[in-house]
């Protein structure tokens, strides 16, 4: 694979509230753990001490640099939990049907959109995931300048949701993730 994502590079993970992010995610109490479209895996390596001892996180990107500095700092930090793996969310996510605990989809799925791949993305995240996992998604909110995408690629909350319920997943909540993101919470029905 040599395609580079759109926003390769860029990481939303310095600007959400991070406390926010984890607090719902809940990593305690989740065996598998699958940063989906993880870029360099700022995410995947904070979720790296929040996991319980017998934790795997399983981080993919189609980005393949990104991938290879995730790997590097995976073996600096012997941080064995975690799976760094190329591939294209959009095809193939390599785990087990119904295996992942919690999926988390940061600041991604606006531009899985504007390649029109995102409903293959999410059928493969509902693919993989357990009976009752959970998908927790963020996303930039529908306003003007930057950090993010221009609005017109933005993801409102309802179109979120429009877009993922059809998958099987059911709309838990949605809360604020910082001055410039939100995040919204499905479960897989």
């Amino acid at each position: 694979m040599c395609k580079k994502p759109v926003a390769a590079g860029h990481s939303s993970f310095d600007i959400v509230d991070r406390g926010v992010v984890f607090q719902e995610l809940d990593l305690s109490r989740s065996r598998i753990f699958l940063d989906a479209a993880c870029g360099t895996g700022k995410y995947t390596l904070e979720a790296a001490s929040k996991i319980d001892e017998f934790g795997v996180i399983t981080a993919v990107d189609l980005w393949e640099a990104g991938i290879r500095n995730l790997k590097e700092e995976v073996a600096v930090r012997n941080l064995s939990q975690i799976r760094a793996l190329t591939c294209d969310i959009s095809r193939q996510i390599p785990a087990e049907p119904e295996s992942v605990d919690t999926c988390l989809l940061a600041t991604v799925l606006h531009d899985l959109a504007i390649e029109n791949i995102h409903m293959n993305a999410l059928h493969e995240i509902f693919r993989v995931m357990k009976k009752d996992g959970k998908l927790v998604i963020v996303e930039f909110k529908k306003i003007d300048g930057p950090p993010g995408p221009p609005i017109h690629i933005r993801l409102a909350p309802e179109q979120l949701t429009e877009m993922v319920c059809p998958v099987g997943f059911d709309f838990r909540h949605q809360r604020e993730a910082g001055p410039y993101t939100y995040l919204s919470t499905f479960v897989k029905g």
